[in-house]
């Protein structure tokens, strides 16, 4: 069974995004710890997201859920139609964890069924136009938390385990 983790900076006020971009200044610490935490497994990431990072594309496979498109010009890339299938393809892939990297939709499609998430968060709100999805505190037990400059990582740990 593959562990499916979100990994993602949220605002104070939930935004994650904005017109494709970030909404606030490059933070290096965080994208540093991004990178390195998902270099070795499949991240799970929506077309969109994935081809706004072509040209760095992170994780060791990328696996792409969507419905408009089925197949990418990239080896690393697998498609997946839905959440049951992009588990299937995190697994045939032999991976113990899957990160699920956004965007909103693609967070808010496997938020009921990740077994942990590990969130930067972002000091401040900022404008934006997406969201990470609204979870219930009581559903999860934070794990570690760790002060950084501009952020916080939190990681959480569904409290039913899973």
């Amino acid at each position: 069974m593959v562990e499916l983790v979100s990994v993602a900076a949220v605002a104070d006020n939930g935004v994650i995004g904005d017109d494709g971009e970030l909404p606030w200044s490059s933070i290096p610490a965080d994208k540093e710890q991004y990178r390195e935490r998902i270099a070795n497994d499949p991240v799970i990431l929506g077309r969109t997201t994935f081809e706004s990072m072509l040209d760095d594309l992170p994780g060791s496979a990328q696996i792409v859920v969507s419905r408009s498109r089925d197949s990418f010009d990239v080896d690393t890339a697998r498609h997946a139609a839905d959440p049951d299938e992009a588990v299937a393809v995190a697994e045939s892939l032999g991976a113990d964890t899957a990160y699920v990297i956004g965007g909103a939709a693609i967070y808010d499609l496997f938020q009921p069924r990740v077994d942990r998430m590990v969130l930067s968060r972002v000091h401040g709100e900022y404008e934006g136009d997406s969201y990470f999805p609204e979870w219930d505190e009581a559903d999860w037990d934070l794990v570690d938390s760790t002060e950084y400059d501009r952020f916080t990582l939190e990681e959480w740990v569904r409290a039913d385990g899973g």
